[in-house]
C-alpha cells in the first residue's frame, strides 16, 4: 500500500467518479485507476462496483473511506500545523523611502504580527533608495515614478499631485493655487539632483518654455520643509507629504499636471527572504 494508492482512492471516493477525481489530482484517469486498481489487488479487495458512469463504494471501501477521509484531514492538520510553526521572522528588516505616508500602517501591522524583528527607516531620493536596495543594505524601498527595472518587484501604492508649499504668510491673501508659470516671480526651493519631485517640476517648465531657477537647493525633504517655513520660499512635495504643519500653507499647481506615483520596491532576487515576504503581507 502506497500513498499514492490512498490519494487515488479516497479521491475517487470523495468525487464520486474516476474523471472527476483525475481533474482534482491534475492527473489522467488512466494513472488513477492504475492506483485503484493495484491498491485492490494488493489487498484481495474490492472497493468500487464500477457502473457505465458512476462508482459506488462496497462495504469494504466504505470502511476504508472512513478511515482515508481521518488520515487526510490530520495531513491537512499536520500542513496548517507546520505553516504556523515555521520560522518566524527575526533580525531587522530596513526601510529606505522617499516618502513613508504610504506605508506607515503596514509598519504598524507588521510590528504588530512580528515584534521579534527591528525595523528601521529612513528616508532619502528615489536614487538613493535603489542604490541602497542594490546594495543589500535595505530589504524595502519606497519610490516615486519608478522607471522599469527588471530586478525589482513592485506593488503600486497610487498616485498623488505635487503642491507647492509657502510659509504662512509670504504669499498674500488666501490664496489656495497658483499658476505653474507664475512660480516665476518668487524665489524657489528646490532638493537636491536625483529627486524625482524636482525631476518632475524640471521636466514640466522644460515642457511649458518655463524657466525655473532654485534660489535655494536643500538635502532631503526635512530640511526643504524647514527652510520653507522661513519664508525662503516656494518649495514642492505630493500632497500625501504635507500633512499638518501651522507653519506652512499648501498652494495647488493650477495649469499643469503634476503627480508622483509612489512604489513598493524589493529586489527580485530576495523576493524569499523571511522578512520581505511577511512585509508585503502586511501590505494586503
Amino acid at each position: 500500500m502506497r500513498y499514492a494508492q490512498l490519494r487515488a482512492f479516497h479521491n475517487v471516493a470523495l468525487a464520486g467518479g474516476f474523471s472527476r477525481a483525475a481533474e482534482a489530482l491534475n492527473q489522467s484517469q488512466p494513472s488513477i485507476s492504475e492506483q485503484v486498481i493495484r491498491l485492490e489487488e494488493e489487498h484481495d479487495t474490492l472497493l468500487f462496483q464500477r457502473g457505465t458512469r458512476h462508482v459506488q463504494l462496497t462495504a469494504a471501501g466504505e470502511g476504508l473511506f472512513r478511515l482515508t477521509r481521518q488520515f487526510f484531514e490530520v495531513e491537512s492538520e499536520i500542513a496548517e500545523y507546520l505553516d504556523r510553526s515555521r520560522a518566524a521572522p527575526s533580525g531587522q528588516l530596513r526601510i529606505v523611502a522617499d516618502s513613508a505616508v504610504h506605508i506607515t500602517p503596514a509598519i504598524g501591522r507588521f510590528r504588530v504580527a512580528h515584534p521579534n524583528v527591528s525595523v528601521s527607516l529612513w528616508t532619502g531620493n528615489t536614487q538613493e533608495v535603489l542604490d541602497r536596495l542594490r546594495r543589500y543594505e535595505a530589504e524595502i524601498g519606497v519610490v516615486g515614478n519608478l522607471d522599469k527595472g527588471s530586478d525589482l518587484d513592485r506593488i503600486e501604492l497610487g498616485r498623488t499631485p505635487i503642491v507647492a508649499i509657502a510659509a504662512r504668510g509670504m504669499i498674500p491673501g488666501n490664496l489656495t493655487e497658483i499658476e505653474f508659470e507664475g512660480l516665476t516671480r518668487w524665489p524657489l526651493i528646490f532638493r537636491e539632483p536625483g529627486s524625482r519631485t524636482r525631476a518632475r517640476i524640471e521636466a514640466a517648465a522644460k515642457n511649458k518654455g518655463v524657466v525655473l531657477e532654485p534660489s535655494i537647493q536643500v538635502e532631503g525633504r526635512e530640511a526643504m520643509r524647514e527652510v520653507v517655513a522661513t519664508g525662503a520660499g516656494i518649495g514642492f512635495l505630493s500632497e500625501a507629504e504635507f500633512g499638518h504643519d501651522a507653519r506652512l500653507r499648501k498652494l495647488n499647481l493650477t495649469n499643469v499636471d503634476l503627480g508622483m506615483s509612489e512604489t513598493l520596491v524589493s529586489l527580485t532576487a530576495r523576493r524569499d527572504v523571511a522578512v520581505i515576504r511577511a512585509f508585503l503581507k502586511s501590505m494586503a
